[in-house]
């Protein structure tokens, strides 16, 4: 008995060293990746908060010298009364909404369409796919070609003479709007074709034995069922369009042709002018906007997952 219970003591600190152990290399494991995550989201986060309320630049002259002057929220006083600010605002608040709704649109629809069983049903839905796999700049280098006023394919297929997209302020920000559609289109096609195919096909039998139109069938069935899925793809393109800056930097570049939005501005603003605190006050201004509507868009998918 007393060997058969010293044994079990043995096996007893034998399993419990065991789990210090494991928990020890676990730690080991994760305290690096915790560390990095810290060192690459929560310091810059917390960091360019800081400045936001400051007086400084990041040049190297300014480096070792002069520290953060304190300001108070002099900066978010300076670009809520900037007229030139509202217009950005209102710019940005254009582009997003025809974007998003546009990608929202063909996105749904093209999904509508894939759901039928035609000849190269793969082939085609590879092929809508391709935009999205691609490189943002690449594809606003691709348009700035394809706008080209001279010889540029754009006005040519579509018969419009030479009209200028890139330099021409009425027209450039609907051309970053087109690219943006024709590149994220496919994004909200695939969430949509994932939430078709989770819709059950018996409501559709039982629909068809009730003699219920198209139109039923869709408001009824369809739509109600795919509605999360489409509240999630409006969300993060929402949250992708307000923060747009590669595509336009691409087919417009950020000189004066540019058109006026908040992420090409705030490039200019930090990062060619180098006025940083300036800069993390419009960055922390977009972060609000953004959160502010990403709230209001889970609260209705919270509703529509009830």
């Amino acid at each position: 008995m007393r060997r058969r219970q010293k044994e079990n003591e043995g096996l007893t600190i034998e399993a419990h060293y065991r789990s210090v152990k494991d928990k020890t290399l676990m730690r080991l494991f994760i305290l690096p990746t915790l560390v990095l995550l810290i060192a690459i989201n929560v310091f810059p986060l917390v960091w360019s908060l800081f400045l936001s309320f400051a007086n400084y630049t990041a040049k190297m002259t300014n480096v070792w010298g002069k520290n953060p002057e304190m300001i108070g929220v002099a900066n978010f006083h300076r670009i809520l009364t900037d007229p030139e600010m509202w217009v950005k605002f209102i710019t940005t608040a254009k582009y997003v909404i025809m974007s998003v709704v546009g990608e929202m649109l063909l996105g749904f629809g093209l999904a509508l369409l894939l759901q039928l069983n035609f000849k190269w049903k793969g082939i085609i839905t590879t092929l809508l796919i391709l935009p999205m796999t691609m490189s943002p700049v690449i594809v606003g280098l691709m348009w700035r070609l394809f706008y080209e006023p001279n010889w540029g394919m754009f006005n040519f297929l579509l018969g419009l003479g030479r009209i200028d997209w890139i330099s021409d302020p009425a027209r450039n920000l609907y051309s970053i709007v087109i690219a943006d559609v024709w590149m994220w289109t496919p994004f909200v096609m695939l969430l949509a074709l994932a939430g078709l195919s989770a819709v059950p096909k018996y409501l559709y039998e039982a629909a068809e034995i009730d003699r219920a139109s198209w139109w039923f069938k869709f408001t009824r069935i369809t739509l109600p069922m795919i509605y999360p899925i489409l509240m999630l793809a409006l969300i993060f393109r929402t949250i992708e369009a307000f923060k747009i800056f590669d595509l336009p930097m691409g087919i417009t570049g950020r000189g004066a042709m540019a058109p006026p939005l908040l992420a090409m501005h705030l490039y200019n603003v930090s990062f060619v002018t180098w006025n940083t605190s300036y800069g993390s006050a419009i960055g922390y201004i977009m972060l609000i906007m953004i959160l502010a509507i990403t709230l209001i868009f889970v609260k209705y998918l919270n509703k529509a997952k009830q």
